[in-house]
């Protein structure tokens, strides 16, 4: 038996078998879980390819976490495949490329305003959208970089880091007296998909090979899969409103 044995999860942002939430869906199949993805637009195929790749593999559904009718179809199109949710992965972010790279003082409203909704307010209207699906007991699980200092290139997407940190604490607030948990894991740089949209990624890299304590393989994203599946599962019962780092011990460590 594994730590998710008879649980329902769905699991947001996978793209390539490089991601995270790649090996948070990996890691919780092979710890029991029942588990769907979600996708939407061209990225739909690279997630249905990626699901072959799992142990078993997952059923897709559509769900643009901008879009109000998505968001409104998800319980029903989850109930599809799954009876109930008792977790919920939050692996979603962007920003457009005027967001980033060292353009912080001349970005446009409207390209952070896209940053903050995607990134950030995206935690919130997930977790409403699943809510109907998810009793006491349940845990949502979102991934981070750390966002208490300013980092080379990342700019804006640092901002909607700052904010999701800040969401996940007032949604466990809310969501507390229902017993849902929320809790973010912020890991370390990992060269996926996503880590290559960004403008001066080296730079985190050369960060992490010199101040990692434990060191840092900026090719292995198990690590943090395997904490966001910790956090899903019934060993951080009263756990709620944390950020567990997972970047080798960088975060702990002055300059």
């Amino acid at each position: 038996m594994g730590i998710l044995d008879g649980k329902s999860v769905l699991v947001t942002g996978v793209l390539t078998d490089q991601s995270i939430a790649f090996h948070v869906a990996r890691l919780a199949q092979e710890q029991g879980a029942s588990v769907v993805l979600t996708s939407f637009g061209r990225a739909l195929s690279l997630t249905r390819r990626s699901s072959t790749r799992l142990p078993s593999e997952a059923p897709v559904i559509e769900l643009d976490v901008t879009s109000t009718d998505d968001l409104e179809a998800l319980p029903e199109r989850v109930r599809e495949h799954l009876p109930r949710l008792d977790g919920v992965v939050h692996s979603i972010g962007f920003a457009p490329e005027s967001a980033l790279g060292g353009r912080f003082l001349h970005t446009p409203w409207i390209d952070v305003a896209t940053a903050v909704e995607v990134s950030a307010y995206s935690l919130k209207a997930l977790a409403v959208a699943c809510r109907p699906m998810m009793g006491s007991g349940s845990s949502v699980v979102g991934l981070d970089f750390d966002a208490t200092v300013a980092w080379p290139t990342y700019d804006w997407m640092g901002v909607a880091k700052a904010a999701l940190e800040s969401t996940s604490r007032y949604l466990a607030r809310d969501l507390g007296p229902e017993g849902i948990r929320v809790n973010l894991v912020a890991a370390g740089p990992i060269r996926t998909m996503a880590a290559k949209s960004i403008p001066g990624f080296e730079d985190f890299e050369q960060v992490w090979q010199q101040r990692a304590p434990l060191g840092w393989d900026l090719d292995d994203p198990a690590p943090a899969a395997r904490a966001v599946v910790a956090l899903l599962s019934d060993w951080f019962p009263a756990t709620t409103g944390e950020i567990v780092h997972v970047d080798g011990g960088v975060h702990s460590q002055g300059a």
